[in-house]
């Protein structure tokens, strides 16, 4: 059962020599923190964990979505046997989940939660509001409670700060977006069902958009798909036994199949010694949007989906959103809709991080031509003791770090280091 660490359990904000030996700060208790946290106690590291257990998981996703990865891709790491979402469903009575079975979001928070009570213990559900340096590390400030002083700190708050919305579409909500208003994020919803009755446009083409436009006419909306690309991509239906001749050809992966994706994620070490231009050029290419195979027919031939069409204009007219749009042989088309879903993913920018104050983020080198942390192989930015992991460090190293299936190597780099680095223990 997870709850807040009582306060006499902080290390309270003395000295350096004091500091020195605080403990390590993890920032975050989604997949990523969990499983670091999980390591660093392992391995005798003293750790706070600040942030609420499988917070985004739990508040960030209409409820009915399902993770678009696989059982075998979905499991966090743990630094000792049994800690696998198979061990998770074995424990509980249930059935171990194979490639054919879409796991529910509801099952992976449940399963997040099981893993802190085994592997990670208490976890402070507080937020961080600032992190400053000081003398031997770090000062965490926390909203309610009184600073904390921390030899390192490990950034693991996944990317619903960062959340994009096209800036010609933010004229739809001049207060800013939300659920209430004309304009959204995907990432603004928990219950799609109080659009039931309405047009919502649905701009995108990846997991989101299409997942979203099924639960939208599933709850009675009327939703419109609104593509850039010309065509919808649909993963492929999993062969859990294919031919020898077909795995070595097409090797697995947890991002799927085939040479490249095999590479990427055996070596994500390999591609942070790229240069800065080739990596990102991998982050951005890698994986394009797509939609998972068991939600095609949830989608084709149900919900209208509008290809190759650039949205140029918006605006607010009568309550509803008015846009303009061009498409196939310059075509120009105008839709109204009562809302507008924007589900156009994220923008990896540690900016973003309302708690890191602008001295201690014009101190973080940037990947160049990016707002993303330039870090080390073991995830350490260019401010010592300030770690990046998740999809914040995916520019760094490769497309294996925006999915769970990333966790192993993260924490596992991550400790070694502090192992060595950290005196707190």
């Amino acid at each position: 059962m997870t709850q807040s660490i009582p306060r006499q359990c902080h290390t309270p904000v003395k000295g350096s020599a004091e500091r020195r030996g605080g403990p390590v700060v993890v920032i975050g208790a989604g997949p990523y923190g969990l499983s670091v946290a999980a390591h660093l106690r392992a391995a005798g590291v003293k750790v706070l964990v600040f942030g609420e257990v499988m917070g985004s998981w739990r508040h960030a996703m209409a409820t009915g979505m399902f993770l678009k990865s696989t059982p075998a891709a979905t499991d966090l790491s743990a630094p000792a046997a049994g800690g696998r979402l198979a061990d998770f469903r074995h424990e509980r009575g249930e059935p171990e989940l194979t490639e054919l079975t879409p796991i529910p979001c509801e099952v992976f928070v449940a399963y997040g939660m099981w893993f802190t009570d085994r592997f990670v213990g208490e976890v402070t559900a507080r937020h961080v509001t600032s992190v400053d340096r000081a003398p031997g590390g770090f000062t965490v400030r926390l909203e309610d409670e009184d600073p904390v002083a921390a030899s390192a700190v490990v950034v693991a708050t996944g990317l619903r700060p960062m959340a994009h919305i096209p800036q010609h579409l933010l004229r739809l909500a001049p207060a800013g977006p939300g659920p209430d208003t004309v304009l959204s994020h995907t990432s603004h919803h928990t219950d799609l069902s109080r659009y039931a009755g309405q047009r919502v446009a649905v701009v995108g083409g990846g997991q989101s958009a299409l997942e979203s436009a099924a639960l939208l006419h599933e709850a009675g909306a009327h939703p419109h798909v609104l593509v850039r690309s010309r065509t919808v991509r649909w993963g492929a239906t999993p062969a859990p036994h294919r031919p020898l001749i077909e795995r070595l050809a097409r090797p697995a992966s947890p991002l799927g199949t085939g040479w490249a994706l095999a590479g990427l994620c055996h070596a994500p070490q390999a591609l942070s010694r790229l240069p800065a231009p080739a990596r990102l050029l991998v982050h951005h290419r890698a994986l394009g949007p797509s939609g998972g195979w068991w939600l095609r027919a949830r989608v084709e031939g149900v919900v209208p989906l509008h290809t190759d069409r650039h949205i140029t204009q918006a605006h607010l007219a009568d309550d509803q959103a008015h846009l303009r749009l061009t498409g196939k042989g310059g075509g120009r088309f105008r839709f109204t809709a009562d809302h507008v879903l924007a589900a156009t993913g994220y923008r990896i920018d540690i900016g973003a991080l309302p708690f890191l104050p602008p001295p201690l983020r014009e101190a973080i080198a940037r990947v160049p031509g990016s707002h993303a942390p330039h870090l080390t192989g073991a995830f350490e930015s260019t401010v010592p003791g300030l770690y990046f992991t998740g999809s914040l460090a995916a520019p760094m190293f490769g497309p294996m770090l925006r999915f769970v299936a990333g966790t192993a190597f993260a924490a596992r780099r991550i400790t070694r280091h502090l192992q060595r680095h950290a005196p707190g223990r």
